[in-house]
């Protein structure tokens, strides 16, 4: 037999194979494992140019996918000033008096609601703090921003507007604009004109950041989004100076207003591909965000909002998917709201068995009882986000829990009961909106914050196979991926710990001795 590029010893190997459940042993060869077993079973794939590596007592596992993330475009998104850590208008005013300012504007990110105390999104909030700069803040949802008096100016803008998808440029009462920008259409009128990185530091720090992923156990990400459509040609001038730390598999966008024509770009993309990125599966949006009001719910949150879908018409949206479906493109629709989910599940199970594990739902968060069984029923696949949790609080007081009530926003987040449901579920950080750390992923999972603390949680080998085997099955690649076995991707993520019986606050902070995609190594400790 020929020798193994790689022998990893010395592990306790969790493979997620019901065929062989642990190992002590894995050999990889050409990006692919070749044999798992004890040290034994391997000896024999060794050979002078293979590199043996004694993992001391660490626990390996399938490599971790991040099953939402936005690693490309939020690049850009995370551009300027980081306002995550800021909590109420004095901090944030602070702040952005101290910001750097990037070709005369001040732009930031990360910036929670509830820093605003219960009142409206205003510019008068902060236009004394920017001292008549032309300023844009992204909302830490990524479907709204703040742009003050100079930027509003820029993107001409004096009013309202109509458009074709959910989106509002809010005004008062006289038809002022606020300077809240509320979801894509509206925030692209000023954050087009807000500047941009250039394009080598674009791709120094996805690289960078990247890296950084890689050090927290990912070996993937499912990537939900295609930028302006020129993320292809960015990845693969990557690609020629170097080489991705993570696999990237992406889904372009699918707005309301898509003809026959887009359609039919969107199928053409499919398996465009570099050597660790390709373009699969369609990303729609059937609602919005609970604090912005644009979740799409069964009834009205305490604002009156929240009773319309982002695709005007929702059935456009059930025709679009129907197109993809019939070519055997997969899908993704970011749904919140109970009604979003109902009309996702509604329109899946119109495509009949065939489409079974075809189409995920993003997100899912607040759903009732008799939608959980619908998704193992449908074989629709969960993707949820548990870090997005520490965005409320367990005392309702926060923007979402208040919007929805007490009743909705007690069934938060409720990954471990779609779980016992029967569904696949996927998860992931959505970075930039949460931290893409994958250990804090599982950490939250394991133990949700705010709204969700009262609820069920995962257990940890739950919360593994939703970034290992659920993520490879939400992705269609459950045959190559997601578990340790011979023939699978040598994606492979070593912890200190056991992941599956450490404590949350253990893991989330346990070092990670190794992280190899396709079989390179892209990052070991020490």
């Amino acid at each position: 037999m020929p020798a193994a590029d790689t022998v990893l010893t010395g592990a306790r190997v969790r493979t997620l194979d019901p065929a062989r459940p642990e190992a002590g042993a894995v050999a990889v060869s050409g990006g692919e494992i070749v044999a798992v077993g004890h040290e034994a079973d391997v000896r024999d794939w060794r050979g002078p140019a293979t590199r043996v590596l004694d993992l001391g007592g660490a626990t390996l596992t399938p490599g971790l996918t991040d099953a939402h993330s936005h690693p490309v475009w939020g690049v850009e998104m995370a551009t300027g000033t980081d306002l995550s850590a800021v909590r109420d208008l004095d901090q944030l005013r602070a702040a952005l008096r101290g910001a750097d300012r990037t070709g005369g504007w001040i732009l930031g990110f990360g910036l929670d609601h509830n820093a605003f105390g219960g009142r409206p999104v205003d510019r008068t909030l902060i236009e004394d703090a920017v001292d008549g700069a032309p300023a844009f803040l992204r909302l830490y949802d990524g479907h709204s921003a703040l742009a003050s008096g100079p930027a509003l100016a820029a993107a001409g803008i004096t009013g309202p507007r109509a458009f074709t998808q959910r989106s509002e440029i809010v005004c008062d009462g006289d038809g002022r604009p606020t300077g809240h920008l509320i979801e894509h259409a509206a925030m692209s009128l000023v954050g087009a004109l807000a500047p941009k990185p250039a394009p080598a530091e674009r791709r120094s720090r996805l690289l960078e950041l990247l890296g950084a992923m890689a050090a927290t156990g990912l070996t993937g990400a499912h990537v939900m989004d295609l930028g302006d459509g020129d993320v292809p040609a960015l990845l693969a001038t990557v690609e020629y100076e170097a080489d991705l730390p993570l696999r990237l598999r992406l889904a372009p966008w699918c707005m309301p207003g898509a003809d026959g024509a887009a359609l039919a770009w969107l199928i053409e993309l499919q398996g465009t591909r570099g050597r660790h990125w390709q373009v699969g599966g369609v990303k729609f949006f059937m609602d919005g965000t609970v604090e912005g009001g644009t979740a799409w719910l069964e009834h009205a949150d305490c604002h009156g909002q929240g009773t319309e879908a982002f695709w005007p018409d929702p059935e456009e949206y059930s025709r679009a998917v129907r197109v993809l479906d019939a070519a055997g493109v997969r899908t993704a629709t970011h749904a919140i709201g109970d009604a979003a989910v109902r009309h996702v599940l509604d329109t899946v199970a119109a495509l009949g068995e065939r489409a079974r594990t075809r189409h995920r739902i993003e997100h899912i968060e607040t759903v009732p009882d008799d939608q959980l069984k619908r998704f193992a029923e449908l074989g629709v696949i969960a993707s949820m986000q548990p870090p997005h949790t520490a965005y409320t609080r367990a005392d309702h007081t926060d923007e979402w829990s208040k919007r929805l009530g007490d009743e909705r926003a007690g069934r938060a987040w409720r990954c471990r009961d779609l779980r016992d449901a029967g569904a696949v579920l996927a998860l992931g950080s959505d970075w930039p909106i949460a931290h893409h750390d994958a250990r804090q992923v599982l950490a939250t999972a394991l133990r949700p914050r705010g709204a969700a603390s009262g609820g069920r949680f995962l257990t940890g080998l739950m919360a593994l196979e939703g970034m290992t085997s659920h993520a490879a099955l939400a992705a269609g690649e459950h045959a190559v991926a997601g578990r340790i076995a011979p023939g699978c991707r040598a994606d492979l993520t070593a912890f200190t710990l056991d992941p599956v019986t450490a404590a949350p606050d253990e893991l989330a902070q346990a070092p990670v001795r190794l992280t190899m995609s396709g079989g390179r190594i892209t990052h070991q400790e020490g």
